[in-house]
């Protein structure tokens, strides 16, 4: 059963790659659409952060994972690496809980 939802989604990830390589080439032009289509993985991104931080289940919560989500926000803002604002929000996470 686990194979069909692979293969349907696989097929359905090919049809929507192939939808977009076949619009027209007028509206990949469109300099309205050049300053959008960049746009969308932030909000994409964005969205998914925001969903996984603040919901469980279908309820709001506002847990540990906001204040690491804070940290880890703080520490890109001061350009720290990846890798240590992944360790810092993961830090302010393990301590919170902790606590």
């Amino acid at each position: 059963m686990i194979w069909a939802g692979v293969l349907v989604a696989s097929a359905a990830c090919y049809a929507l790659k192939l939808a977009g390589l076949s619009l027209p080439q007028a509206w990949l032009g469109n300099p309205r659409l050049q300053r959008t289509v960049p746009l969308i993985p932030i909000a994409l991104l964005a969205a998914l952060v925001g969903t996984q931080t603040f919901s469980t289940g279908q309820h709001l919560v506002v847990d540990v994972r906001a204040a690491a989500l804070v940290v880890a926000v703080i520490a890109v803002m001061l350009r720290a690496p990846f890798l240590l604002v992944v360790a810092a929000a993961a830090a302010t996470a393990a301590l919170l809980r902790f606590l």
